[in-house]
């Protein structure tokens, strides 16, 4: 369920309507009524009622007593995924690095206390959890997430560890604050993060940080590899070198991109250099 807010303005039956979205997931892509409202936290009645609102809107379908979301859910993330044109930058570099390293490579941003994948070139390997768009982790026990912390100020970072995790992977590993603390100083330090078997056994990782034209820290970009296949020795000294040299490129084109010129189009029927 979503957590929820407090202020005036506050408007309760579009977050209840967010958690009905929100009930569906990979595992479990078709719910009966029932399940969407134990889920959500509604009652059946009210479930009810915003799933046949979503399915006059074309975000929910009927299926033999079940309902699942449409397609047309993902215009609701590719709206904020497009604004940002930051996935059509960073696929090509993404895939020379996967050429590169032979390793999986993934993008995120943070959410709350957690991570949440927004872009992944992967390579066919059995990891122990199944990583796709829309993934959201634990932000402090992944090498993403230890970027992204690493960049917020010292208020913003205690507010959002404050936050509990919406994931549904329990880490395998949790660290206290003092530890924490200690992680992002040697991130800020080195400008890359490693995490070793911290989210789930033979998972690890090196992340660097993705700038956009100013210089602010946006996102993180990683490549993950199987623990008992490629050591941290061979993950720092091979990959990492590899990792920084692409997501330099991603930030460099993403700034030439967010400094490109604006022209306005005159809308159809305007006279060209009109007053």
């Amino acid at each position: 369920m979503a957590q929820r807010g407090e202020g005036p303005e506050f408007i309760e039956a579009l977050a209840r309507g967010l958690d009905v979205i929100t009930a569906f997931h990979a595992d479990n892509p078709q719910l009966s009524l029932t399940e969407v409202a134990a889920a959500a936290g509604l009652a059946r009645p009210t479930a009810r009622r915003f799933l046949l609102t979503l399915e006059e809107l074309g975000y929910v379908r009927a299926d033999a007593g079940n309902y699942e979301l449409t397609p047309r859910v993902l215009e609701l993330g590719m709206a904020y995924i497009g604004a940002l044109s930051l996935w059509e930058i960073a696929r090509p570099h993404m895939q020379d690095l996967v050429a590169a390293t032979g390793e999986s490579t993934s993008m995120a941003q943070l959410d709350g206390s957690d991570i949440v994948y927004m872009a992944r070139v992967a390579v066919p390997k059995i990891i122990a959890l199944r990583v796709q768009i829309g993934t959201r982790f634990p932000a402090q026990v992944t090498s993403l997430g230890k970027v992204l912390l690493a960049a917020l100020d010292p208020d913003t970072l205690d507010s959002v560890l404050a936050q509990p995790s919406n994931s549904r992977v329990t880490p395998r590993v949790r660290h206290t604050r003092n530890a924490i603390d200690a992680i992002l100083r040697e991130v800020r330090a080195c400008g890359w993060a490693l995490a070793d078997d911290e989210l789930a056994p033979g998972i690890r990782s090196v992340a660097v940080p993705i700038r956009d034209g100013h210089g602010v820290v946006r996102a993180a970009m990683n490549v993950t590899v199987h623990s008992a296949e490629t050591s941290v020795k061979t993950l720092i000294e091979q990959h990492l070198p590899q990792l920084i040299k692409a997501a330099s490129a991603i930030s460099a084109d993403w700034a030439r991109w967010q400094s490109r010129p604006q022209v306005e189009v005159p809308a159809a029927g305007d006279a060209v250099g009109s007053p």
